[in-house]
């Protein structure tokens, strides 16, 4: 494939719409796959632009069974060559907000102890 940047525009009613220009006139439309947690979604069009040379409107469902709690992440690919062309992710659900919460209460401790420590360092050092 030819040298391809992909632009995310917007997600809208569960599809997410993006820009997929190629450089270097590239003959007919690229082949895309785009796969959550390693399995093909449906569904995926690709559409000349028109009046814009070598740019593609693309467009991917995003399945409701994809819809979970966590971080579900969307792999954009070009199928010939295997070269990821972006990807996007949607975070979903009460547990991940509790879990980052978790997670930043432990990283606080931990400076504060190492903010004792290096304290005490400091002071054991001078004296």
């Amino acid at each position: 494939m030819a040298e391809a940047q992909l632009t995310k525009s917007r997600i809208q009613a569960g599809v997410w719409e993006g820009v997929l220009s190629l450089e270097g006139g590239a003959d007919g439309a690229p082949e895309i796959e785009v796969t959550h947690l390693e399995k093909p979604v449906e569904g995926v069009s690709l559409e000349p632009i028109d009046g814009a040379q070598g740019q593609w409107h693309l467009r991917i469902p995003i399945p409701a069974a994809a819809l979970s709690d966590g971080v579900q992440t969307f792999l954009i690919r070009s199928r010939p060559d295997d070269v990821t062309l972006g990807s996007f992710a949607i975070l979903t659900g009460e547990p991940m907000s509790e879990d980052i919460r978790a997670e930043m209460d432990l990283l606080r401790a931990e400076l504060d102890m190492l903010k004792r420590a290096f304290r005490r360092h400091c002071v054991e050092t001078m004296g």
